[in-house]
């Protein structure tokens, strides 16, 4: 099993075990808050065993039918993430209106905060685990799941400081109230995670950095070429896609310029491990004398 896997099952095993204490933390309390950080929790649980099937399939080599590969499958997940988290937002306001017209008298306050507090503890690693690993291993569907579980770490904190502060004031009021301004910030993290999964189902460009990193590669490493234009990169997953036009003059020989080609790709794929490229040799008079001109 992949690392990328391992840490996908691992988010189901901690998904349900903070799931488990955040019910027991509102079973002890009566709390609207907690009752809807718990509910947010069952979506975790949720969304990451989506994850577990999106890596799983992201992970399959390429086939027949899927020449490509399938590493889209992440950024399905992700999309299904981010429509979870929505759906979590606006349960818990829905809970929180309820709260707000008729106000919970709490029970064993103290208990359940310790608990909710040891289940937001418990969160707040795992998404740190998976958002840092998720980028290094250049898994959408891990970063993804570590930002819903990061909207929850923050919902937990809400709802922690809105018990907290009923108990001390006496104003049972502020319980609900806390738990609505929770989920309307979830409701925005769902919205910006879905927007970001959408725009890599949608082709999404490399980042600017890497884009100039590409072209720097290129200039420097296509000596005997004469431009390489047309230049145009999307990423799926751990996989970059690079593809342009490389111009040589008419008289290289057709050895030369696969050597030209093998020397790019080996340097492009120091710097993008599992990059998938495509260059076209043009002859001289297919020049546009614009894109990439070589050093």
């Amino acid at each position: 099993m992949t690392l990328t896997l391992k840490l996908a099952a691992g988010s189901i095993v901690v998904g349900l075990t903070v799931l488990v204490l955040k019910l027991l933390a509102w079973w002890m309390t009566g709390s609207v808050a907690l009752l809807s950080d718990a509910l947010e929790s069952t979506v975790n649980v949720a969304s990451a065993v989506a994850a577990l099937i999106a890596v799983h399939v992201a992970a399959r080599p390429a086939d027949a039918g899927h020449p490509y590969g399938h590493h889209k499958a992440e950024f399905f997940s992700a999309v299904l993430e981010g429509v979870m988290i929505i759906v979590a937002a606006l349960l818990i306001m829905r809970e929180a209106w309820r709260g707000f017209l008729s106000p919970p008298v709490l029970e064993s306050p103290f208990e359940g905060i310790a608990i909710n507090a040891a289940a937001g503890l418990i969160n707040a690693v795992w998404c740190w685990v998976l958002i840092t690993r998720g980028r290094r291993l250049k898994s959408p569907a891990l970063v993804a799941d570590g930002k819903h579980l990061l909207s929850d770490v923050i919902s937990s904190g809400g709802v922690l400081l809105g018990v907290v502060l009923s108990v001390l004031s006496g104003w049972a009021i502020l319980d609900p109230l806390l738990a609505g301004l929770v989920g309307l910030n979830i409701l925005r993290m769902g919205w910006q995670v879905t927007a970001t999964s959408l725009n890599g189902l949608m082709d999404e460009a490399v980042p600017a950095e890497t884009l100039e990193q590409i072209r720097s590669i290129i200039s420097e490493e296509a000596g005997g070429a004469i431009e390489a234009h047309d230049l145009r990169t999307r990423h799926a997953g751990t996989v970059t896609f690079i593809d342009f036009h490389l111009v040589v003059d008419g008289q290289t020989t057709v050895d030369d310029a696969h050597a030209i080609c093998d020397r790019i790709e080996a340097s492009l794929r120091k710097l993008l491990r599992e990059a998938q490229i495509t260059i076209h040799v043009e002859p001289e008079h297919k020049a546009k004398h614009s894109g990439v001109l070589v050093l």
